[in-house]
């Protein structure tokens, strides 16, 4: 199916105007001239992550190949977490080649936009890259974590480490259970979290920063906060549900104030699978 995946990626890209489009209507159809800036930093993160991890080299080199067309798209990027995704796909790039300029150049940008952001959010008792919550939060302390491994920069990972933490601590429930940021309380300044509704892209979210900062500073710690959160999954959580289902590989939409989110969209079911990989991994190179 990866080959199916790419063509529509390969296709998604509007040459004309320099962006990935996102939606496709069902007569395969697109809907819009570009996407948003999201989708569009996503599309980067998943091209780096193909560059480096597909076991087809044809993928592979299709994947560096595209990279590198669409790579100054995230030059105009103003969405922390649209830089973030970037980042982490430029990431994956200086992995395979450490001298490749586009992949550094988004790398540095994106770590120097984030911390000028931070330093115009951070105040007492908040200590984060905005002054809202939203969704995919830990991307940015895991963006910030890797970039400054890669980048060699003090300032960078120390902001990331500083982030995560608070983060993590805020997604901590009081009977220590994990507790996503609530959907409802996106994009209202300085409100701490409201529990609902929860999603399983946060899961897979707290498991990569806390496996990025366990990389930095060799506590083992962080596979507690990340085994906590993926306990989400089964039932360790504000319900007591089983949100995702082991023996399927499925998983539902989350959690709201009723219970159960019955759908199982893509990418809930696709952060249930990433995520049952990454804890599988932080748990080997631990132990």
């Amino acid at each position: 199916m990866s080959t199916r995946f790419a063509a529509f990626v390969e296709s998604s890209w509007n040459e004309d105007r320099r962006e990935f489009r996102n939606f496709m209507g069902f007569g395969r159809n697109w809907l819009e001239e570009i996407g948003s800036e999201d989708s569009c930093g996503r599309t980067l993160w998943a091209l780096g992550s193909t560059v480096r991890w597909a076991p087809s080299a044809g993928l592979r080199h299709w994947a560096q190949g595209l990279f590198d067309r669409t790579a100054s798209s995230a030059d105009t990027f103003g969405s922390p977490r649209a830089i973030g995704f970037a980042m982490l796909g430029a990431d994956h790039v200086l992995e395979v080649d450490n001298k490749h300029k586009a992949a550094s150049s988004i790398l540095a940008a994106g770590a120097d936009h984030l911390l000028t952001l931070f330093g115009h959010s951070k105040r007492e008792g908040w200590t984060w890259f905005e002054d809202v919550l939203a969704y995919d939060n830990c991307r940015l302390s895991e963006a910030m974590i890797r970039a400054g491994v890669r980048l060699n920069r003090v300032d960078v990972q120390q902001c990331g480490i500083e982030t995560l933490r608070w983060m993590t601590a805020l997604q901590k429930a009081p009977g220590g259970y994990f507790r996503p940021i609530g959907s409802s309380t996106f994009g209202k300044p300085y409100l701490k979290p409201h529990p609902f509704d929860q999603q399983p892209v946060e899961v897979w979210a707290a498991i990569d920063a806390a496996s990025a900062a366990y990389d930095l500073t060799g506590d083992e710690g962080w596979l507690n906060d990340a085994t906590r959160a993926y306990d989400w999954f089964s039932g360790a959580n504000d319900r007591g549900l089983a949100v995702a289902d082991p023996q399927t590989g499925t998983s539902h939409d989350g959690l709201n104030h009723r219970g159960l989110n019955l759908n199982e969209g893509a990418e809930s079911v696709l952060a249930y699978q990433h995520a049952t990989i990454a804890i599988r991994e932080f748990i080997a190179k631990v132990r």
